[in-house]
């Protein structure tokens, strides 16, 4: 409905107030009939002239109808209308709306109760039938709304509607269009905004991604163990033709553990043959190679 219209309240103010002064200026107060009548018509007319007056926002449509009969489209602005014979029975908002639906224990394909909330944008193009051609086009687009979303719920697959939202938007935006077209009116999009399941499905569909988590962890592993070993398999073929090479990676090995403040390294009796760290020689070495490096660690 629309507002107060303050400038025809002003308008009828105005013009009663030049009439109530134009009598007591023409008879003066002690010509109370001729005041009278003066006062009473200027009450008629202003009344007539306000209520002919009607102001539109820039967002409205005035539907003026004449004699119970579509007239014409009115506004924005300041247009008048014949009192009485007149009529504006809807103000059409053409600016872009937001409605909110719901689906509530809907099932899907695979008979799964879901909760879904949307957001409907959509637009007034054509007052005059969102007016004459449906009751209240509101109240309409709202239930179309909530019929299509059920429709939809009911062709689709959970994992579908937990996947492709985009998709089941789209397929609502058509739908409702469709039904809305003849009243008038066009839908801009539709939003699914969320998608509720039962909790004890969630929890099951978290202990399945859980798990598939793990799988795709240990798949991992297993890979990874499996290059190390080809690696590994080539470092050994490697080391077999080059008996020095064997030497200097194993005493780096041992120098690497020792220096870590290691006291004691077990390492088998062959590879202290193959090192020759048995001897004085060896150790000697051995021993001064740490000693250095813990003096440069000190500085």
């Amino acid at each position: 409905m629309k507002t107060t219209n303050y400038f025809a309240v002003l308008i009828f103010f105005v013009i009663l107030g030049i009439g109530v002064a134009f009598a007591y200026a023409s008879y003066g107060v002690e010509a109370k009939t001729e005041g009278t009548v003066i006062e009473v018509i200027s009450f008629v007319i202003a009344l007539i002239v306000s209520c002919s007056i009607k102001v539109a926002d820039q967002w409205e449509k005035a539907v003026v109808l004449r004699l119970g009969g579509f007239h014409s489209l009115r506004g924005p602005g300041l247009f008048f209308i014949i009192p009485v014979i007149d009529t504006i029975p809807y103000w059409i908002d053409i600016r872009v709306i937001t409605s909110s639906f719901t689906a509530e224990k809907t099932l899907t394909k695979d008979t799964v109760p879901v909760d879904v909330d949307a957001v409907l944008f959509w637009k007034v193009l054509d007052p005059k039938k969102a007016a004459l051609d449906v009751a209240d086009y509101k109240s309409a687009i709202n239930w179309a709304s909530q019929t299509a979303l059920r429709d939809v719920i009911g062709k689709t697959m959970l994992s579908d509607m937990l996947e492709g939202r985009e998709k089941i938007s789209n397929q609502l935006q058509k739908i409702i269009d469709e039904r809305t077209e003849p009243w008038g009116i066009n839908v801009i999009s539709v939003e699914v905004k969320d998608v509720l399941i039962p909790p004890a499905l969630e929890d099951a569909m978290s202990m399945q991604a859980q798990a598939e988590r793990e799988r795709q962890a240990r798949v991992i592993l297993g890979d990874s163990e499996r290059q190390v070993a080809q690696k590994f398999e080539e470092a050994a073929k490697s080391y077999s033709n080059n008996p020095t090479a064997l030497h200097l990676r194993a005493m780096n090995m041992l120098y690497e553990g020792l220096k870590t403040n290691s006291t004691i390294v077990i390492v088998p009796s062959s590879a202290l043959e193959t090192m020759q760290l048995g001897g004085l020689a060896g150790l000697t070495a051995m021993t001064m190679g740490i000693s250095k490096e813990n003096q440069k660690k000190e500085i």
